[in-house]
């Protein structure tokens, strides 16, 4: 029987959406249904917010019991293949860490290490930008910088490597420097650096559109590599500056009737776009950490609210057991493959929208962590 959806007013809680998310989210997700795969580390990433914020051991005895399925004493991961040279199975990495912080215990860190040779072996492009995927060279894609750099970052300052900090930071500018547009400030899904991509424009190598999840892992990415760039690195500025900016551009997109942002964002509301989930929460969690930590202004905080409201109002759903649904997210988007990409406006509106799709719902907690403890924040005040 399908059961009946409620407003997301029309259940009155004294629970923060943080809270009812990943409670939610938990009920849906077992541990062991969990894969070692990106869309599932940023989910217990998400989750980790939860934990930090609330103390409550629900969270961390959840995020203990995937990771142990798959790290085994030695540091191996189970299903994963340094080889493979793909970023997006670097991610879920990053829960390693404060479980080795928490435990001492040498196969989270000996895992790690396994995490850092792959990126010692990825393939690059001339200037030193990871390739997304060794099955797609010469290739950057925005999505690499929040699949790699927040681990690498965090790599380098718990093992002090500081050559570490200098990658990062090149992989940021890099890809800023190939993929920004001048007039919009925006950037493009992906480059390729040879050009020969069907999707690849022939002078610059860019892909055509500006797909919105796709500059969320960007500004994502940034603000959590800021979490360990030292104080003092010479890049820091520049890459505060690039944040700055491309959240300056994003404001600009902004659907001003509901505060959300479109699948493709610069096309506002042509034929067949929409207003989707996850990048408009992506944007949320960015501006609103980026605001908290003093990266930018307090003005923006306007656009995050009014991004976080639209996306309560209008995308947020409750069945009648109480367990929170967020609708409107793009199943997936990529570049090249088989079958073929072509990151043509037709191809990024015609991909599945998915309601609970683990990447919004990443997203939306992550924006409601931080929405909710700049509200504590000003109460305070």
């Amino acid at each position: 029987m399908q059961q009946t959806q409620l407003t997301a007013q029309t259940l009155v809680t004294d629970k923060p959406w943080s809270i009812r998310l990943a409670d939610s989210t938990m009920q849906r997700h077992t541990p062991l249904s969990v894969r070692w795969h990106y869309e599932y580390g940023f989910m217990l990433r998400a989750l980790d917010q939860v934990w930090r914020k609330t103390g409550d051991e629900r969270y961390r005895r959840y995020i203990h019991k995937v990771i142990d399925q798959f790290v085994d004493a030695q540091g191996n991961i189970r299903s994963y293949h340094v080889n493979e040279y793909n970023l997006d199975q670097i991610n879920p990495g990053r829960l390693l860490f404060s479980l080795y912080h928490a435990s001492g215990n040498e196969r989270y860190k000996k895992a790690i290490y396994l995490l850092r040779e792959q990126l010692q072996g990825q393939p690059r492009t001339n200037e030193g930008g990871f390739w997304h995927k060794q099955i797609y060279p010469y290739q950057m894609w925005l999505d690499g910088i929040y699949m790699a750099s927040p681990f690498y970052a965090e790599f380098a300052k718990t093992f002090e490597e500081l050559s570490g900090f200098d990658d990062v930071a090149r992989q940021i500018v890099i890809i800023t420097k190939h993929a920004r547009d001048p007039r919009t400030g925006l950037l493009y899904h992906g480059w390729d650096e040879s050009k020969q991509q069907r999707w690849a424009n022939p002078e610059t190598g860019c892909s055509p559109h500006f797909w919105g999840r796709a500059v969320g892992w960007f500004v994502m990415g940034i603000v959590d590599v800021l979490d360990h760039l030292p104080p003092d690195h010479p890049q820091k500025s520049d890459i505060i500056a690039i944040l700055q900016n491309t959240l300056d551009a994003l404001a600009h997109v902004q659907d001003g009737a509901s505060g959300l942002w479109y699948q493709v964002l610069d096309q506002g509301n042509r034929p067949k776009n929409y207003l989707e989930a996850s990048g408009s929460c992506m944007f949320v969690y960015a501006i609103a950490k980026a605001v908290r930590l003093g990266y930018i202004t307090g003005k923006y905080m306007d656009v995050a609210q009014r991004g976080y409201d639209g996306v309560i109002r209008r995308l947020i759903q409750i069945n009648t057991l109480g367990r929170v649904n967020l609708e409107g997210t793009c199943g997936g988007a990529g570049l090249g493959g088989i079958p073929y990409r072509d990151g043509s406006y037709e191809y990024y509106v015609g991909e599945k929208i998915v309601t609970n799709d683990l990447k919004g719902i990443a997203a939306f907690i992550l924006a409601a962590v931080e929405m909710e403890s700049n509200a504590v924040a000003a109460s305070d005040s």
